[in-house]
């Protein structure tokens, strides 16, 4: 067999590999934020691998992916993401996935999502556990049908017991806001991001330091003197600010409103590394109650 023979049937087989590797039935799970990478392990378990693309402490508006991510996302059995315009810098790679016949979970998209005030649909489902156990349920099916080896009993068991526990979760979060009264039960925060926890909970959202759903945008002063005026008038005693962002424009605003209102960090849209107090879903949503809590109860 002469050379040009022997590289004619290299680039077949180079092509025919690549080919293999797109339009889904791998066995792999590649997940786009850590929150909701964190979920999905829990729901996999050992049956297959799972990449998560979002590293801890990373902003879901504004992190982006290696070549080599990419790649793996083109090689996904499925491909879980949140959508709504939440990963902002990745989305071009997963829309070219499902264009080659990649599967793909767009989560929050199916959690009945909520609008913003301006009308946009809000992707930060996850502050509310319902909607969390609905996804659980959602995304378990999307990996018996697509990922290849997985044992479907022990998926379905996984999830189950998954659920069971965001339904404790669930009853501890409603314990612990009960005691706030409802007259305190007022949201600040750098940019709108519990929306679905209002909802679910009984607290009025009065408004965001950066207006809208992204960390992207930029407050005018004309923002900060209305809302300051509007934490001014409804006597809220603490702002609260992303874990994975400066709180300075909180801290700005603080100033403006002229009052002593206290600043504190929640973990809204990523998990943390090892020791900082929310390396897991859970994790997070138990310190953020307790963060929420103590806040709006203080003296």
């Amino acid at each position: 067999m002469n050379r040009r023979v022997l590289a004619l049937l290299a680039a077949v087989l180079l092509a025919v590999a690549g080919c293999s590797g797109s339009g889904g039935g791998g066995k792999s799970v590649v997940v786009t934020t850590n929150i909701l990478g964190d979920i999905t392990r829990n729901i996999v378990g050992d049956q297959a691998g799972v990449t998560v693309l979002m590293k801890p402490n990373a902003d879901p508006h504004s992190f982006g992916i290696s070549a080599q991510q990419a790649a793996e996302v083109e090689r996904a059995g499925l491909i879980v993401y949140n959508g709504l315009g939440l990963e902002e810098g990745m989305l071009r790679t997963v829309r070219t996935a499902e264009e080659n016949g990649v599967p793909s979970l767009p989560v929050g998209e199916r959690a009945n999502p909520i609008a913003y005030p301006g009308g946009a649909a809000d992707p930060h489902f996850w502050t509310d556990p319902g909607r969390v156990r609905e996804a659980v349920k959602l995304i378990a099916d999307q990996i018996v049908a697509h990922v290849g080896g997985v044992d479907e009993a022990v998926i379905r068991a996984n999830a189950d017991r998954y659920g069971r526990e965001i339904a404790a979760l669930d009853v501890t979060m409603t314990e612990r806001f009960g005691a706030i009264p409802p007259d305190r039960r007022k949201l600040v925060t750098n940019h709108h991001v519990f929306g679905y926890l209002a909802q679910r909970y009984g607290f009025e959202v009065v408004g965001a330091v950066i207006p809208g759903g992204t960390t992207l945008a930029s407050p005018s002063s004309s923002d900060l003197k209305a809302l300051a005026d509007t934490v001014r008038s409804a006597g809220v005693p603490v702002i609260f600010a992303d874990s994975s962002q400066p709180d300075k424009l909180a801290r700005v605003l603080a100033e403006q409103a002229g009052l002593h209102v206290a600043v504190t960090s929640l973990f809204s849209e990523s998990l943390s590394e090892p020791g900082q107090g929310a390396v897991t879903y859970l994790d997070m949503m138990r310190a953020n109650t307790e963060s929420i809590a103590t806040g709006l109860t203080r003296p």
